[in-house]
């Protein structure tokens, strides 16, 4: 039942998303060139959700489907390791058009030359799982 639920969200999500053309790669150009508000606006308003929500989980200290408490470990402060990663991720989008949750949108909408960005991010994922104990975290 869960599965259904999850799934059920996921379309949610996914019909959101392109409705509101952030999943368009045009709009994300767009974005990019600092020649609209739109993708910087949808970004703006999750934040902002975001913020909320993990304030709420956790002065209410609400627990997950299972019961189990949802606990959001405190992360380590570095400025170098985010700057890193927030350049290398934002230049994977910009070359690719799509961050990883409108790359599904896309697939779902029947955009395939996205697959090719699809497997290339399943392809960095499993290749970041071998190397992540090497890395500096």
């Amino acid at each position: 039942m869960k599965s259904i639920l999850y799934i059920l969200v996921g379309f949610f999500f996914g019909v959101i998303m392109y409705k509101s053309e952030a999943a368009s790669w045009f709009r994300i150009y767009e974005m990019f060139r600092f020649e609209s508000f739109h993708m910087y606006g949808i970004i703006g308003t999750a934040l902002a959700f975001g913020i909320l929500f993990v304030q709420i989980i956790n002065r209410y200290q609400l627990k997950s489907f299972d019961g189990n408490p949802v606990v959001i470990l405190p992360k380590e402060k570095s400025f170098s390791r985010y700057m890193l990663g927030g350049i290398i991720f934002g230049l994977g989008w910009a070359l690719a058009g799509a961050c990883p949750g409108p790359i599904f949108v896309l697939v779902g909408a029947g955009y395939v030359p996205i697959i090719i960005v699809l497997l290339a991010a399943i392809l960095g994922t499993f290749l970041y799982g071998l190397l992540k104990d090497k890395l500096p975290h």
